[in-house]
């Protein structure tokens, strides 16, 4: 059934706007009239929630270009913490209300009352369509792989499959929530550094294009011959003031360029994670959360039934590094030729000991999915600790740099006044 946005006005005057869905433009005008809405503007949306483009009308070039680059970008991109605070919300509701014996068409209907995003409500108008059709829930939302990812698609068909629909929507909720969180710390633990670098350049900008450059001209208009120093500090102004242009090309183009490696070359990105890992305090930092990220992953695929092959498929897509991801499909191909998992993932190298010999143990004892949950509730509290380390150790290098860069200043500006009050 196709579903229409529209902007209306209501009973007492204001202005609302949603989404509706019936057969045509005139059934959606009529259950909106039944609700005392008056329609001013009705479209039907189309594929992703897009226009339905009128036949006869021409198509812009570069609004068609522009629309392809977003949908690839979009198709690309991983969810933002936003989209999964919203769908780890949207799934503990559908969690609770199947939990209570409410069937899933009504589950969906409430879902969709409820919705506060548009794009939500929409696309769970779909799914609701779908499944009155008589379609499976995970083969309707395999098709909106914007909001529900493979690990999530499988997973609800494993409950499906078992009966558990609602203690696997239980589950994933919790999954969502801890990747949140875990997202959450490592941005917070960026952030700091981040901010301070980028306030830093704009003292220092500012100094060197507002501040330098007029007292500069007054020491040159002396006539006196300047100290090395100071002829630097006057050439980096002159960079700053009239090739401020070429930095930021410079810094748009490698931006651009270890985007693209880094998205459609495997080498490149392999080189780049490879090489994030490596770094002092940062690296340590990533590898925490990749592992992390895995432990919980894998814990939470097993518990839901499904079976160790697809998990560590799944699990390899997500972990965010291409270092452990390939080191994870080196596991799922090790296990195909009958080994255990614990050997090839202490041969990877990729993962921490520790990692590998509390997986052996819980192989061994047959409760892998709780030692998982172990390490990952054991590297979440390292990250914790990492990142209060990390920032208690930039904050001063950070501190000094800057420093050392704004006296330098001091020094150039002062070192020729001092020098004429000698020569005086």
């Amino acid at each position: 059934m196709p579903i229409f946005q529209y902007k209306a006005f209501a009973s007492g005057g204001g202005a609302v706007a949603g989404v509706v869905d019936a057969d045509t433009v005139q059934g959606a005008r009529s259950k909106l009239r039944r609700q005392n809405v008056l329609v001013s503007e009705i479209h039907e949306l189309a594929g992703r929630g897009q226009r339905k483009r009128q036949p006869g009308t021409r198509s812009n070039p570069l609004t068609g270009w522009l629309s392809a680059l977003r949908e690839q970008r979009a198709a690309q991109a991983t969810p933002s913490g936003r989209d999964l605070e919203i769908l780890a919300g949207v799934t503990r509701q559908m969690a609770t209300l199947l939990g209570s014996g409410i069937p899933l068409a009504e589950t969906l209907t409430a879902i969709v009352e409820q919705a506060e995003q548009r794009s939500v409500e929409t696309r769970f108008r779909r799914i609701r369509e779908d499944i009155n059709q008589g379609f499976s829930l995970g083969d309707t939302l395999e098709r909106h792989p914007q909001m529900f990812p493979e690990l999530y698609v499988n997973m609800v068909r494993a409950g499906q499959a078992t009966g558990n629909l609602d203690v696997v929507l239980s589950r994933l909720a919790d999954y969502l929530q801890a990747q949140r969180a875990l997202r959450r710390k490592v941005t917070s633990a960026l952030t700091y550094p981040l901010m301070m670098i980028s306030i830093g350049l704009l003292v220092v900008s500012i100094l060197m294009t507002k501040v330098v450059p007029k007292i500069t001209a007054m020491l040159e208009d002396t006539g006196q011959t300047l100290p090395p120093p100071t002829k630097l500090l006057i050439a980096i102004s002159d960079m700053f003031v009239n090739y401020w242009w070429v930095g930021c090309l410079i810094i748009a183009g490698l931006s651009f360029a270890i985007e693209r490696i880094y998205r459609h070359s495997d080498g490149g990105r392999l080189f780049i994670d490879a090489n994030l890992l490596r770094l002092p305090v940062l690296g340590d930092l990533l590898r925490k959360q990749a592992v992390s990220r895995f432990a919980r992953t894998f814990s939470t695929l097993l518990r839901s039934g499904v079976n160790a092959i697809q998990s560590l498929e799944i699990t390899g897509k997500v972990v965010g590094n291409r270092v452990l991801s390939d080191a994870v499909n080196h596991i799922r191909e090790r296990i195909l030729e009958g080994t255990d998992i614990s050997t090839p993932l202490r041969k990877t190298g990729a993962f921490p000991p520790v990692v590998g010999y509390m997986v052996s143990v819980g192989e061994q004892s047959g409760e892998l999915e709780d030692m998982l949950d172990r390490v990952a509730t054991a590297y979440d509290e390292e990250i914790d600790v990492a990142t209060e380390r990390m920032t208690a150790l930039l904050e001063p290098i950070l501190i000094v740099l800057l420093a050392g860069v704004v006296g330098y200043i001091v020094y150039s500006i002062v070192l020729p006044i001092l020098q004429v009050g000698q020569f005086q």
